[in-house]
């Protein structure tokens, strides 16, 4: 499976409170006193947004930095459980030497 980065789960978790408020990345850009490219690649997870910037962006969308980290770590845990799942399952070879014994 595909290591999950934090990163991407917080620009994530931000990309999905601003569309259920029906805000834009222009929006949210302006309030967090933020470039709109910048904002954008935060919420693709290709940019580590430091604290400072997470409390700016948050306050722009008027929902506390710890709900967004609540989340954040919401999805990395369910991301373990199935990680540890997948890894507890058999595998091909396994199987297949199983079956030839």
């Amino acid at each position: 499976m595909k290591q999950v980065l934090v990163r991407e789960l917080i620009g994530e978790s931000l990309r999905e409170e601003r569309m259920s408020q029906g805000k834009t990345l222009r929006e949210v850009s302006q309030g967090a006193r933020v470039s709109l490219g910048y904002l954008s690649e935060v919420e693709r997870g290709q940019k580590e947004a430091s604290s400072e910037l997470l409390a700016a962006i948050c306050a722009a969308l008027d929902v506390p930095l710890s709900v967004i980290l609540n989340l954040v770590s919401e999805k990395m845990a369910a991301h373990e459980q199935l990680t540890q799942r997948v890894a507890a399952l058999p595998t091909i070879h396994d199987t297949v030497a199983q079956a030839a014994a």
